[in-house]
C-alpha cells in the first residue's frame, strides 16, 4: 500500500493535488489475465455521520469467494462533487489494509480518470493500492458518447473537450479526448460508465467488466461489495 499523501487539505489543496497525481496514472496493459479480483464499494450511515466500506475477492472465473473484509470511519470532508475520493478513499484503504490476500485487480464502484481532473475515486484508489484497478460507475461524471447498441458487450466511447492553443495563430481549439467507455452489460439494459483506474488501459477495463458480469447489470465483485457494505449500513 503506498502512502501518498494525508487527508487533512483544505479544498483548493485537494483539486492541486489532483492534478498533480493524474499524471502518476499509468495505462498499461495487464501483462497477464487476472486470476482474482477484489470489488469495493462504500455508503453512508442512516444517519450521514458515518461512512462504510465494504471489500471483496473473488476467484476468476468461478467468482469463489476468497475474502470480505469491512470498515467504519466517520465523516470528515463534506460533499463537494469531483472531490468524492476525500470523502470515500479513507475507509476504502481502511477496509483493504484489513485483507490478508491481496487480489491481482480492484474493480471499484467510481470513476476512473471519467472525471474532471481525470482523479476519480478508482484512479485515486488505484495509486494507493498499486495495483491494476477499473472504475465502474452507474452513471455519467462528465464527458459525451453516443448510446451502444442494447446488445450485452456493446460500447460506445466516452469523450471529453479538451482545449489546447496553437502557437503560431494563438486560437483555441478542441479536442476531444477518451476517458472511458459507456458499456453494456445486459441486453436492453441501461449501460455502465467504465474507465481506466490505474495500471491498465480501456481495452483491459472492458474485458475486465464483461468478464466478471452475470446475469446482473453491475460486475459481480462491486454487486456483491455493495450487498456487503448494505448488510453493515442496517447495523450502523
Amino acid at each position: 500500500m503506498e502512502k501518498l499523501h494525508s487527508w487533512n487539505l483544505s479544498y483548493s489543496k485537494a483539486r492541486n493535488l489532483q492534478e498533480r497525481l493524474a499524471g502518476k496514472v499509468l495505462h498499461t496493459p495487464l501483462k497477464k489475465p487476472p486470476r482474482t479480483v477484489a470489488g469495493l464499494d462504500c455508503a453512508f450511515s442512516k444517519d450521514g455521520k458515518k461512512i462504510l466500506a465494504a471489500v471483496i475477492i473473488l476467484k476468476l472465473p468461478t467468482f469463489a469467494l476468497i475474502e470480505t473484509k469491512r470498515a467504519t470511519r466517520k465523516v470528515t470532508f463534506p460533499y463537494i462533487p469531483g472531490l468524492l475520493s476525500f470523502r470515500e478513499a479513507p475507509v476504502c484503504i481502511a477496509a483493504v489494509e484489513k485483507l490478508q490476500k491481496q487480489p491481482d485487480v480492484f474493480i471499484i464502484d467510481g470513476q476512473g480518470i471519467a472525471h474532471p481532473r481525470r482523479l476519480g475515486l478508482a484512479a485515486h484508489l488505484g495509486l494507493f493500492f498499486n495495483k491494476p484497478t477499473v472504475g465502474c460507475a452507474k452513471s455519467r461524471l462528465i464527458g459525451q458518447f453516443e448510446e451502444p447498441p442494447l446488445e450485452k458487450g456493446s460500447y460506445s466511447l466516452l469523450k471529453d473537450k479538451k482545449s489546447t492553443r496553437r502557437k503560431m495563430s494563438d486560437k483555441q481549439v478542441l479536442n476531444y479526448e477518451v476517458i472511458g467507455a459507456v458499456l453494456r452489460t445486459r441486453t436492453n439494459c441501461r449501460p455502465v460508465f467504465v474507465s481506466v483506474g490505474h495500471k491498465c488501459v480501456l481495452k483491459d477495463a472492458v474485458e475486465l467488466t464483461l468478464a466478471c458480469t452475470t446475469k446482473y447489470r453491475l460486475p459481480e465483485p462491486t454487486r456483491l461489495a455493495h450487498q456487503l457494505v448494505g448488510k453493515l449500513k442496517l447495523k450502523t
